[in-house]
């Protein structure tokens, strides 16, 4: 699964491409994965409080990327990350409004150096606005964007993990926004700032729905539409055994072979949306007398769209997944494998996740340091390598 530097096609379609990036959790590391799972060489600048402590809880995130440990509060440190900006085609900051000016690490400050550079920043709420300074998470962004509202159970929200607002509408969003500013670069010469904020990145994901919404095609209240599990054709059922078989049969001809392989007969209204809880009842009910292994092996059909639904331990085995390798095995670590596919520039896993600090002194060569001046700069805290380094 890991780079063959013998074949150039294999290092990603983003081969070239060097990404500077401030160390943090989520967004950022996963903007980073994306663009290294690609071909991008991404360096992390990392705490040196980080170094050699406990694994970060999203180290697969890190993977396809090297960390350097810098104390960017002191003004050599600050050199350190101003002469990776500097050879650097994007910089991405994670940090609150503010905070890189204050470091001397701003956009002013790193692009006066390199004015082709693409600056992104990635925040909850945005660089402006009442709520810019605030802190907040994933369930806020996506609570304030209208998304959690309309997802769960009627009587309630239900976070939908992390997926929308971190890395849906953040670091996925990040890397789109980032390699636009570098496309636009190659033709102006300029660089600019992009301005990545979670709450505009989920607000962005809801526009199929806010466009239903706007043509009375979609209530504002949970389980009552078609595709957020008010539907019977379009939600999950218990199975004999406790587990769960989805059904996404919106089509009347998908419908109509999801009944005949489940041994109903369609109803007339079932598109009726005064009729669904009736019919759901129905189908449960159905679905109740077997385990979920027996209708998976009498659902399966090329028209049903009714599926299995699978544990995290389950899905990598599935016949689907496993025929296209969409998870890899690093050491001990099964996990999704990069995406999208290239027909000739193939994205790779060429490196395990890194760890703060495991590329300190090999990045510090490449901009540079001597031996001496890297020695000087560990012994005054301005640096640190790791002393469990990752090959």
């Amino acid at each position: 699964m890991f780079h063959d530097p013998s074949n150039d096609e294999s290092a990603g379609p983003l081969k070239g491409l060097t990404i500077a990036m401030m160390g943090g959790l989520g967004p950022g590391p996963f903007c980073g994965m994306l663009l290294g799972d690609l071909g991008a060489e991404v360096v992390r600048v990392d705490r040196i409080s980080e170094v050699d402590g406990t694994l970060p809880p999203d180290e697969v995130l890190r993977r396809n990327q090297r960390s350097i440990a810098v104390d960017v509060k002191t003004p050599r440190g600050r050199e350190i990350v101003l002469a990776l900006a500097k050879r650097s085609d994007a910089f991405v900051d994670v940090y609150r409004p503010g905070v890189m000016e204050r470091l001397g690490l701003g956009p002013e400050d790193l692009m006066v150096q390199r004015p082709d550079l693409a600056y992104v920043r990635v925040t909850g709420y945005g660089q402006d606005g009442p709520l810019a300074q605030m802190a907040g998470h994933d369930i806020n962004f996506v609570s304030l964007s209208g998304a959690l509202h309309a997802i769960g159970v009627s009587e309630m929200p239900v976070p939908p993990l992390n997926l929308i607002g971190d890395f849906g509408g953040g670091g996925m969003l990040a890397a789109v926004g980032l390699l636009s500013a570098i496309f636009e670069a190659r033709q102006s010469g300029r660089g600019q700032i992009v301005d990545v904020a979670m709450i505009d990145g989920a607000a962005l994901l809801m526009a199929p729905i806010y466009g239903m919404f706007a043509r009375g095609m979609w209530q504002d209240r949970r389980q009552a539409n078609l595709v957020d599990g008010g539907a019977h054709f379009y939600r999950t059922y218990e199975t004999a055994d406790g587990k769960h078989f989805a059904v996404g049969a919106i089509e009347p001809q998908f419908y109509a072979e999801f009944c005949a392989l489940l041994g109903e007969t369609p109803p007339q209204d079932y598109d009726d949306p005064e009729s669904w809880d009736a019919h759901a009842e129905r189908i449960a009910t159905r679905f109740r007398q077997k385990t979920r292994g027996e209708w998976e092996h009498e659902l399966t059909s090329s028209q049903s769209c009714a599926s299995p639904v699978l544990s995290l331990d389950e899905a990598p085995e599935h016949p689907q997944n496993r025929y296209r390798s969409n998870f890899a095995r690093v050491r001990d670590v099964v996990q999704p494998a990069p995406a999208p596919r290239f027909s000739r520039t193939r994205p790779m896993i060429r490196t395990e996740p890194s760890l703060p600090g495991d590329h300190t002194l090999d990045v510090l060569r490449e901009l540079g340091y001597t031996e001496e001046m890297m020695d000087a700069a560990a012994a005054d805290g301005i640096v640190r390598q790791s002393a469990t380094a990752r090959e």
